[in-house]
């Protein structure tokens, strides 16, 4: 039996996931050829990841299982927290705050679908 689901996973994306969100909403339920040219043509700095993942989605599906790169489409994509860098900002009187830099993980999966 043939699967007709590729994965494709990107972690420690330097970026928060909800800035990831935004960019992963683009493109789900979209046919590929077109959530690349979404991705392509996108303002946003963390498209580029976006794009790298999705591009290794359709290799592993074409590769891997077989699948044909006409009919595949974004079935999902999934946005995780990953850790957070702790930083330090010196502020007023000897004061200090805290301040998180978020990173993400982004799972992409792409499925074939015949009309």
């Amino acid at each position: 039996m043939q699967m007709n689901i590729a994965r494709a996973v990107r972690k420690k994306i330097r970026v928060s996931p909800q800035k990831l969100n935004l960019v992963a909403q683009q493109i789900r339920g979209l046919n590929v050829a077109k959530a690349l040219d979404v991705l392509n043509f996108s303002q946003k700095r963390c498209a580029s990841e976006v794009y790298k993942a999705l591009s290794s989605a359709v290799a592993n599906a074409e590769n891997n299982h077989g699948l044909d790169v006409d009919y595949l489409v974004v079935s999902s994509a999934t946005v995780g927290q990953g850790f957070a860098m702790k930083r330090f900002h010196a502020r007023a009187k000897g004061r200090g705050v805290r301040i998180k830099k978020y990173f993400s993980h982004l799972f992409i999966e792409v499925a074939e679908k015949k009309a």
